[in-house]
């Protein structure tokens, strides 16, 4: 998990304990008692602050997307626009030395699995990917200005789909890790796809609609 800014009051420390015991165990075994034990802390005290495991998965879900936005911020921050989306891409494939993606396919799992039956999970996860979305949309337009928002927007569903396909298949099916290599071509190729085509041949509706 990459550094992120601290915080040693209980309720982090509940939210990082559930992390680490599904990081451990998966859903199926997550318990209260998991959780106290990961955080170091009582399970009357975990109960306290979260009495409902639904609210303990969506403060899980936020955590998840700060860990996210600080590490983007460190690595992004001292480059030109260029450089932003190569580095913001290759971040997301784990091809960064220096800002390893975060280690978190059992909680995604986790959370897709809970969402299929919990809307206010759905809807915070359905949010997370949106505003990756636009902000991917975004890096592409500055990067390349032909690009129109239409273009942009569904380009960045494409790639965002493709990510969480791609790490679906590594971590949940056990495909070798090094096809996010082969993942991560194909995303210039598609870049260069839609910039040769000049954004002509869109799909019907709008993207992340």
């Amino acid at each position: 998990m990459s550094e992120v800014t601290a915080d040693v009051g209980p309720k982090n420390a509940i939210v990082r304990g559930a992390f680490a015991a599904l990081m451990k165990q998966g859903l199926p075994t997550l318990s209260y008692d998991s959780i106290a034990r990961e955080a170091g802390l009582s399970r009357q005290l975990v109960r306290y602050h979260f009495k409902d495991p639904e609210t303990l998965m969506l403060s899980v879900c936020d955590f998840l997307s700060m860990v996210y936005r600080e590490a983007l911020l460190r690595s992004v921050s001292q480059k030109t626009q260029i450089d932003r989306l190569t580095v913001f891409l290759d971040f997301y494939f784990d091809l960064l030395d220096e800002e390893p993606k975060p280690r978190d396919d059992q909680v995604y799992d986790a959370l897709m699995s809970l969402a299929a039956n919990s809307n206010r999970i759905r809807k915070n996860l359905r949010h997370h990917y949106t505003m990756m979305g636009e902000v991917i949309s975004h890096e592409l337009q500055m990067s390349h200005p032909n690009l129109t928002l239409p273009a942009a927007r569904e380009l960045s569903y494409l790639i965002v789909s493709l990510m969480y396909g791609h790490w679906k298949m590594v971590a949940s099916l056990g495909l070798n890790q090094t096809h996010k290599r082969a993942a991560r071509a194909a995303i210039d190729r598609l870049i260069r796809s839609y910039i040769d085509e000049e954004s002509t041949k869109l799909a019907p509706g709008e993207a992340w609609s």
